[in-house]
């Protein structure tokens, strides 16, 4: 088995098992349960920055009955005029191996915008932080990562949609908020767009939000589905462990496919 393994373990997580497990279960503990939500918006910077609000999220799917998950993130390291899959049979994290869904990856390499690539995935860490939470919260799973490189959203929303049918599918859209501003200059701008993410407004872009070609790809398709998003949390790295002067904004969001009364 071809295995894709930590870059960032040690630096944006604990490197090792019973740490890993314990931090994240932690995160966890401090958050309530809820309804399942089909997608969700988790932030993927170091965990003491950010784990505490991606366990919002990652809560309500715990022992949730999903088996195929699909991650959406930027690519930090490597530029690339497509979206990219890792060229592996697992993603490999200190709690063990996720293995690569392989017929999602077939179904993704059939469209012409999707590639497989070992060295877009070898050292990108918006998607392989988001694995132990997963890890944590869900029985029996295996991982769509799909590497957003300079492409358009509607590029990654007919990705989505084309995987869509599947049963027991869950997304995951990996992407921080603004970057580098004080405290209350990104308060400000993380409000506005937080509320275009409420409103299903896919004209986010990337001085918003790093991963703002996943999140408008995630918005068309909850438009598109009539799905309905939910502010979990909110935060900075002020609020977590930075200080106020160069800060980085957080955000989870549930969309959920609202039941008729």
């Amino acid at each position: 088995m071809r295995s894709r393994p930590p870059a960032v373990a040690g630096m944006f997580y604990p490197a090792s098992h019973d740490s890993l497990a314990a931090q994240v279960d932690g995160f966890l503990a401090h958050v309530p349960d809820g309804a399942a939500p089909s997608a969700i918006l988790v932030p993927h910077a170091g965990y003491v920055y950010s784990g505490s609000t991606a366990a919002y999220a990652y809560a309500l799917w715990r022992d949730a009955p999903i088996k195929h998950v699909v991650i959406v993130g930027p690519t930090h390291r490597v530029g690339i005029e497509a979206i990219a899959l890792p060229d592996a049979d697992a993603m490999t994290t200190p709690l063990g191996d996720v293995p690569i869904w392989a017929a999602g990856a077939e179904i993704a390499l059939e469209l012409p915008q999707v590639v497989a690539s070992a060295r877009v995935h070898a050292e990108e860490h918006s998607l392989e932080v988001q694995l132990p939470f997963l890890q944590r919260t869900l029985a029996d799973f295996d991982v769509l990562p799909l590497a957003a490189g300079w492409v358009t959203p509607e590029a990654v929303a007919l990705v989505l949609e084309a995987l869509w049918p599947t049963p027991d599918l869950g997304i995951v859209i990996s992407s921080d908020l603004s970057h580098y501003h004080r405290y209350e200059q990104a308060q400000r701008i993380d409000k506005g767009t937080i509320n275009q993410v409420l409103a299903l407004d896919p004209t986010i872009d990337h001085d918003q939000a790093c991963g703002a070609t996943g999140l408008d790809a995630m918005l068309l398709v909850a438009a598109a589905h009539d799905l309905t998003p939910r502010l979990l949390h909110a935060c900075n790295s002020g609020d977590t462990a930075g200080d106020k002067e160069r800060v980085v904004g957080y955000a989870s969001v549930a969309f959920t496919e609202e039941l008729a009364s």
